[in-house]
């Protein structure tokens, strides 16, 4: 008995490493394609190509990811979170609520990586089995940017006209569904959008709060 356990707590030891070797993989294929996608936007990266670049054998796409469409959606809302950083600073410096309601939203309809999520977006429509990879990272998004804009609201004493979840998830709806409509031809410029007319921050003096619980599938 006491062999056994000795040889289950070596198999083990001896399986971590593999573990850790293979997240670290998946990150360095994930961060490489994010790195590649935007210095080429709007070029098609081949596997072959990513391969190269994080220094695996092709196989390791479609062994950690199932194809090149699911690493390719991981790598583009990577690259989206990162953009977000300099969103979140740009609307640290506002102000007051209606400077950061046009510093978002024209910082935001200028990120580098919004065209990728977008392509993501559309590609899960016509591959469901990209859907719960897509809809993971967009409940990973509304969360961060409803926690971010809590804080940010309490601090200055700002308040919004619909609960802090709803805000998030009408705001980037918006972005994100314009540029859609762009990649399926439709006329028009960011200019055309008013996209700061989404969100309902305001500053707090004077005006009515609706904090309400967030809706379902959305944490605190």
């Amino acid at each position: 008995m006491e062999k056994k356990r000795t040889e289950a707590t070596e198999a083990r030891a001896a399986a971590t490493p593999a573990h850790d070797r293979g997240r670290a993989t998946k990150r360095k294929l994930i961060e490489t394609t994010a790195r590649l996608s935007e210095e080429r936007p709007g070029a098609e990266v081949s596997v072959a190509e990513i391969a190269k670049a994080a220094g695996v054998f092709p196989n390791q796409v479609t062994y950690h990811f199932g194809s090149k469409d699911a690493l390719l959606v991981h790598a583009a809302f990577l690259g989206l979170l990162h953009d977000t950083r300099r969103v979140e600073r740009l609307g640290r410096q506002a102000p007051d609520a209606a400077a950061f309601r046009r510093n978002v939203a024209r910082a935001v309809l200028s990120l580098p990586a919004l065209p990728a999520v977008a392509r993501a977006l559309a590609a899960a429509v016509s591959k469901p089995e990209l859907a719960p990879v897509v809809d993971r990272h967009l409940q990973l998004l509304f969360r961060q940017s409803e926690r971010y804009l809590g804080r940010l609201a309490e601090a200055r004493g700002w308040s919004t006209r619909r609960p802090l979840g709803v805000e998030a998830r009408t705001f980037w709806s918006t972005a994100l569904g314009a540029v859609l409509l762009v990649r399926a031809g439709a006329h028009g410029s960011a200019t055309e959008l008013d996209l700061a007319g989404s969100l309902t921050v305001e500053d707090g003096s004077g005006q009515r709060e609706v904090r309400g619980s967030p809706p379902p599938g959305v944490r605190r």
